[in-house]
């Protein structure tokens, strides 16, 4: 099993999961980038690595990790993948963005890249590339999204979802970063009522 972080995360966040999948090797990847097509790569890599070791690698991902695994190629190879608050449509965050930060599609093709208050980057390379690579992602899903989620709206989780004939399970008052005792209970509840996985 492979763990892929979000922002601000680390590999160490897959210690969490080897009580939940005690027939698993868990591990985690540190990735180094922090773009799509350079971080894309290094998922790619980690995951054929495992693929000599083990005929059937499961992927849990979080939050932009889910993004970063969707962009790497690896729907072939993966044979069941869980997805934590995952970033399913990032054309619409990058034009949020912008939008809170009053930048138009002129000024950021102009400058490049614009920082902004709320300490995102802004990328016109990055709103290309999200364009030109449109997600395809057939791996079975199973998909924990909380409902105070400010990053993905219940709309747009839910049309992925229906697209990619994901599970859903939406945690109520759940937030994007699942950190509270409560929040992580209900997390580990959820994987384990999925699909082959026993207490």
């Amino acid at each position: 099993m492979l763990y892929i972080h979000g922002k601000g995360g680390s590999a160490l966040e897959s210690e969490h999961y080897k009580s939940l999948f005690p027939d698993c090797e868990v591990i985690g990847l540190d990735y180094q980038t922090f773009n799509p097509w350079d971080t894309g790569q290094e998922i790619h890599a980690a995951v054929e690595e495992l693929q000599h070791k083990s005929e059937n690698v499961i992927l849990i991902a979080n939050s932009i990790g889910a993004f970063f695994s969707m962009n790497a190629g690896i729907e072939d190879i993966i044979k069941k993948a869980y997805f934590i608050s995952p970033m399913v449509d990032m054309e619409k965050l990058i034009m949020d963005m912008m939008r809170w930060a009053n930048v138009t599609e002129q000024e950021l093709k102009s400058k490049g890249t614009i920082h902004t208050d709320f300490g995102e980057d802004l990328s016109w390379e990055y709103l290309c590339y999200v364009r030109s690579h449109p997600i395809e992602w057939k791996v079975p899903t199973h998909i924990l999204y909380g409902s105070k989620d400010h990053l993905m709206s219940i709309e747009t989780i839910t049309d992925f979802a229906n697209k990619h004939n994901a599970t859903l399970t939406i945690m109520k008052d759940g937030e994007h970063w699942f950190h509270t005792d409560e929040q992580m209970m209900f997390l580990d509840n959820w994987i384990k009522t999925q699909d082959n996985i026993k207490e």
